[in-house]
């Protein structure tokens, strides 16, 4: 997410980099190459607060040695764990501290995020402390590190991450001036925080792929596990299911149990082909149905049938992970590879501190509901075909079951963005069947002023781009409504004034592009969502065309309306900092 005041935030944030130095140097020499289990701590700096700290962290986002680091790895992508390596222990980590966090590592395409909530919430029922790790953060950056299911609070956030960028930093010059990119980064100062913090376990969500993702420099996870695998990072990983499914299976290791949900016939032979080839442990995870619970059938807090196949892929690595801790009897099986498939995971009886964790499991912006006055949302971050399909399927029971509920006539508005090499058409093909009364596309730029903070920085698209891919994706939408094009040399409606684009009259299917998350928001919710209107009080609602308010008359007549926020978790994050009051915790 990004806001359009990039430039001052650059400014800023390169002032409290060196700002940041000129405080190290006169620091009386207070070192900061200390090991994670040193009884010192680096000094905290007069004046560096958390969006100091934030900052700072986005300028490894754009930086020229991270740049670099892209161009020299793209040719050769085992040298990104090297890398990790050499930043790992200029921070004075090794990868052998690492072992000490009984990680339990997920990778897949889509569900590997609610696999390892549904995971990390059962351990933690267990009495356990936790750490997860995942990306992308929805509002603030230190979402991504958890302590107990909990966002590392600003104060921890701020002291171990001046620890950690001190101490690369101090030692740049020595290495070509290096640093490393923001992802690498976090991951660094994640493992940093769970040995800092003594977590009995840490849950590791891989960013992209997993052979040459900078979280397998993991040597010795307890359990690994792979959730549904489909197409997407095309440019990263490879244009086929089995090409992805390769870097997927990158992250099994030597005698490390590992778990599958089911997958596609051709990804699941490459699965298994990395197992063999690792000599490691791979099992498929049952149907959820299969497992016996004494309590009936099992419960899920995360909503959609797709969240099944996750939460059995969870149940197999808690079972094995408590296994290991000797919290049950040693009975786990063992397997090889040698037969036509890959064999079955026993299902067992979950325990019923197992059932309240899949039960009390909450991960926002997937499957989402929440309702503000008359104006229900639905949020989910889908942003491949088929998440998307996923998507649809549960938005349209859980849009049904609340039109039930009504009390009168109920209007559906879909607000949707897409990123990167991401296939919009299709995706928007797939919501066509949800028969939306409005189609809203806006860039993932939270709101259209100098206000928002420095976690909703993205350095690495222009704003220019982000507006056209809307336009685009608008296009898209009137095509599959046959509306066609818009004719040559034209767009489709842009509609708060001086937006810098040519608009034009909009036609058949009513889609509308606006220039930024809160004004799209604003528009669909027409004043009748009181969490918009509290928390926005201070906020002048940029001007909208007569012919566009005029547009909106059904919207206003209704008896509720209903959002669906979708393509995008970066989308999804910008709409929660407005919607939702807790997601913007302190």
């Amino acid at each position: 997410m990004v806001c359009c005041c990039s430039r001052m935030w650059r400014l800023r944030c390169s002032g409290f980099a060196a700002l940041f130095r000129q405080q190290k140097q006169a620091s009386n020499g207070a070192t900061l190459l200390l090991k994670y289990s040193s009884t010192k701590t680096a000094p905290q700096l007069p004046g560096m607060e958390y969006q100091d700290a934030i900052c700072t962290l986005n300028t490894l986002q754009t930086n020229a040695s991270a740049l670099e680091q892209v161009r020299r790895e793209r040719g050769n992508p085992q040298f990104q764990l090297v890398a990790m390596r050499s930043f790992l222990e200029r921070a004075g980590l090794v990868v052998e501290d690492l072992d000490n966090l009984n990680i339990i590592h997920v990778t897949g395409t889509k569900g590997k995020g609610s696999t390892c909530a549904f995971t990390e919430q059962i351990l933690r029922s267990y009495g356990f402390r936790t750490g997860f790790y995942s990306s992308p953060h929805l509002v603030e950056v230190r979402e991504r590190i958890r302590i107990n299911g909990q966002p590392i609070g600003k104060e921890l956030f701020t002291k171990y991450f001046w620890q950690i960028y001190g101490r690369l930093d101090e030692t740049k010059e020595a290495h070509s001036g290096s640093m490393p990119a923001y992802f690498r980064f976090l991951t660094i100062l994640a493992f940093h925080v769970f040995l800092q913090e003594k977590v009995d376990l840490a849950v590791v969500e891989v960013g992209i792929g997993g052979a040459y993702d900078c979280t397998n420099i993991i040597k010795k996870p307890w359990v690994c596990g792979v959730s549904s695998l489909g197409i997407d990072h095309t440019q990263i990983l490879g244009d086929t299911i089995e090409k992805i499914a390769w870097q997927k299976g990158g992250i099994f290791k030597p005698e490390v149990p590992a778990f599958t949900v089911k997958q596609p016939e051709g990804s699941m032979a490459v699965l298994k082909q990395r197992a063999s080839e690792m000599e490691c442990p791979l099992w498929v995870c049952p149907e959820l149905e299969d497992y016996q619970p004494d309590c009936g059938p099992l419960q899920l807090g995360l909503a959609g049938q797709h969240q099944r196949s996750n939460a059995s892929l969870a149940l197999q690595l808690s079972h094995t992970w408590l296994q290991r801790r000797r919290l049950q009897d040693q009975n786990f099986p063992s397997t090889t590879l040698e037969g036509p498939g890959v064999p079955q995971a026993t299902p067992f009886t979950p325990s019923p501190i197992m059932t309240k964790g899949l039960a009390d499991t909450v991960w926002a912006g997937r499957t989402q509901t929440l309702k503000n006055g008359e104006v229900t949302y639905f949020l989910d971050g889908a942003h491949t075909t088929r998440s998307m399909q996923a998507c649809v399927s549960w938005f349209q029971e859980a849009a049904v079951r609340c039109e039930r509920n009504a009390s009168g006539p109920v209007a559906r508005v879909l607000v949707f963005n897409a990123t990167g090499e991401r296939d919009s058409a299709a995706m928007l093909k797939l919501l066509v069947s949800c028969e939306f009364d409005f189609a809203v596309f806006c860039p993932n730029i939270t709101e259209a002023i100098a206000s928002c903070n420095a976690d909703q920085q993205n350095f690495n698209v222009s704003v220019e781009n982000m507006l056209r891919r809307c336009l685009d994706n608008e296009r898209s939408w009137r095509r599959h409504h046959g509306a066609g094009d818009s004719p040559p040399g034209r767009r489709g409606p842009l509609l708060i004034r001086d937006a810098g684009l040519s608009p034009a009259p909009g036609r058949g299917a009513e889609a509308l592009v606006f220039p930024c998350i809160l004004s799209a928001l604003q528009w669909a919710a027409q004043g009748r969502d009181p969490v918009l209107l509290s928390r926005d009080a201070d906020k002048r609602e940029a001007p909208v065309k007569p012919s566009v308010a005029a547009k909106a008359a059904l919207l206003r007549e209704v008896r509720e309306i209903h959002v669906l926020v979708t393509g995008s978790l970066h989308l999804v994050g910008g709409a929660l900092k407005h919607l939702d009051p807790s997601s913007c915790s302190k």
